[in-house]
């Protein structure tokens, strides 16, 4: 609680600091404060984080499959998050559309849309038989190196199967994991006790390079996905996790809102990652065989907060083009951007990417985006806290759905043992 309370204070002074900065006429005060201390800061402080995600990954995942024990428990487990994740997408982009349609940001003031420009660049194919074959590496090695979190994944699903089934000859491995995980948690208490300095230095330079007018002309677009981040996270998490969960809302919210804040200043998933896999499994009580299975696996494809964004864009720019969007279009919208969130997972820019792949779905132009890039970096905070609890989310409706069969497993370790 103590730590929580010094990341809201590192991030309200942050705000204020940037705030300030924005308002300034004289940018160059911005320009070097951000160069020489917020900006070194802030990516030390990412840098130390991302430094943790790929050994955390390996060794959660590793050791959440040896907790599983066989291919049937991790494919039920598997399948249940999966349609978890992608179900909530398809709603989260579907209130987005709602309210967007509603309040009608594009319609307020008026946009300079002749000399807009946006390069796209090579578009990943996001085919379901690609995404498939993309995600068995030919080289973990490689794929650790460059952050690939589906092959990552998978790599380490077999590891986790193969110590498993090697019972006692693999017992020195089995010993590594575990430590390796015990080391890396550690290491993420030590790093966390930079939060609210990085914090403090990561919301200071996002806020004060938006601009005060800049954030005025897009103050509409603004609120419309910030209320549709807002109404996801209460209903819809909320509900499922008491209906499904059967864990009060308030009580799943209040502890996982420390991870939600670090969310925020980090803009990361991955970089959350640990601090939100070590909260669910210490405050949430949800298994770590589930914990290190689920919550890396949604950090990499569960994309609710993009799909929102990508509802109210596609509207808000429609709008501002002046182009009626049919109820078929809406549709596609909605199946563009769900297929594409398990598609585009581990590239780089991935909420621009699904963004550019949905405009062009529903032939809108792609050079429309060039008007939301400003303020984007602000939102993208938000949803990656959304992103994040809806990860935990699954967690904690999982575990109840799995509560027998774990605590058959838990008995059968300690026969054993």
């Amino acid at each position: 609680m103590k730590e929580a309370k010094r990341i809201i204070w590192g991030l309200i002074l942050g705000v204020i600091l940037g705030i300030i900065l924005a308002i300034l006429p004289d940018k160059s005060i911005y320009e070097g404060l951000n160069k020489y201390a917020l900006q070194p800061i802030g990516t030390i402080f990412l840098n130390l984080i991302k430094m943790l995600v790929v050994p955390i990954v390996f060794f959660s995942i590793s050791l959440g499959v040896m907790g599983l024990g066989n291919p049937k428990e991790l494919g039920r487990v598997g399948g249940k998050a999966i349609t978890y994740f992608m179900t909530t997408t398809a709603v989260a982009i579907v209130i987005a559309l709602g309210l967007s349609l509603l309040i009608k940001p594009g319609t307020f003031g008026s946009f300079a849309t002749d000399n807009l420009k946006y390069d796209q660049g090579n578009l990943p194919d996001t085919s379901l038989i690609n995404t498939i074959v993309g995600m068995f590496p030919t080289n973990p090695i490689a794929s650790m190196a460059e952050g690939n979190m589906l092959q990552l994944i998978v790599f380490s699903v077999f590891i986790g199967f193969g110590i498993t089934f090697l019972g006692s000859k693999a017992s020195t491995l089995r010993s590594f994991i575990e430590q390796g995980n015990d080391l890396m948690t550690y290491l993420i208490g030590l790093v966390m006790k930079m939060a609210p300095l990085g914090a403090f230095a990561l919301i200071a330079s996002a806020v004060g390079a938006q601009g005060f007018a800049s954030l005025k002309a897009m103050f509409f677009y603004m609120m419309v996905v910030i209320l549709s981040l807002i109404i996801h996270s209460l209903l819809t998490y909320g509900s499922t996790v008491s209906l499904l969960g059967k864990m009060n809302p308030f009580f799943f919210f209040k502890k996982f809102a420390p991870v939600m804040l670090f969310a925020f200043s980090t803009s990361s998933s991955n970089a959350t990652l640990p601090v939100a896999m070590q909260t669910a499994q210490r405050e949430l009580k949800v298994p770590r065989s589930v914990s290190s299975f689920v919550q890396p696996l949604g950090a990499t494809i569960n994309m609710d907060g993009t799909a929102i964004m990508q509802g109210v864009a596609t509207v808000f720019i429609a709008q501002v083009y002046d182009i009626n969007l049919s109820l078929a279009q809406l549709a596609t919208v909605v199946l563009t951007a769900v297929l594409a969130s398990v598609g585009t997972a581990g590239v780089p820019g991935v909420g621009l990417v699904m963004l550019t792949m949905v405009l062009q779905s529903v032939n809108l132009p792609v050079e429309g985006i060039a008007l939301i890039i400003g303020v984007d970096r602000l939102l993208d905070m938000m949803r990656t806290a959304v992103n994040i609890t809806g990860d935990a989310a699954c967690a904690v409706i999982i575990a109840k759905s799995e509560e027998g069969n774990l605590n058959e497993k838990e008995e059968e370790d300690e026969r054993y043992a």
